[in-house]
């Protein structure tokens, strides 16, 4: 069998929750974190956008390949984005708020989540602890502004 047909064959034998699957608490659990990131950055609000992030959070940009780095990336942790939103880095005026969280998947204690706002799209894998799910990766794009 050739490869690409080995690989559609385990990707079709692989079940992934659809969107409409995932069950209407966990959605909203998972959204709530997601809103603390996104709406405590643009009020500028460090203690919310802290409750939303894993103490060892892995936030990252691609950047393409630099000077000092072939594949570089642009690493953040959890204290440098509260330090950034205590700063007022993404302050936003609620009237220029256009921001969305769509839960794109679930299984068990894990989640992918797509945030955007004005001014980034973060693409975020969260975890349950408890009862609180928490981002533990993000991987964003800054738009140009």
């Amino acid at each position: 069998m050739p490869l690409m047909s080995l690989v559609f064959a385990a990707a079709s034998a692989t079940s992934v929750a659809s969107p409409a699957a995932i069950e209407p608490a966990t959605r909203a659990a998972i959204e709530a974190t997601c809103f603390d990131y996104v709406d405590g950055q643009l009020e500028g609000d460090p203690e919310r956008v802290a409750r939303s992030l894993h103490p060892d959070l892995a936030k990252r940009r691609v950047l393409g390949d630099t000077p000092d780095e072939r594949l570089g990336l642009r690493r953040m942790s959890k204290e440098e984005l509260v330090e950034l939103t205590r700063q007022g880095a993404l302050k936003t005026p609620k009237e220029q708020w256009n921001r969305s969280c769509a839960v794109l998947d679930v299984a068990g204690n894990a989640a992918v989540v797509r945030a955007e706002t004005p001014w980034f799209v973060d693409f975020f894998h969260m975890g349950k602890f408890g009862d609180r799910w928490i981002i533990v990766n993000a991987l964003w794009y800054s738009k140009p502004r």
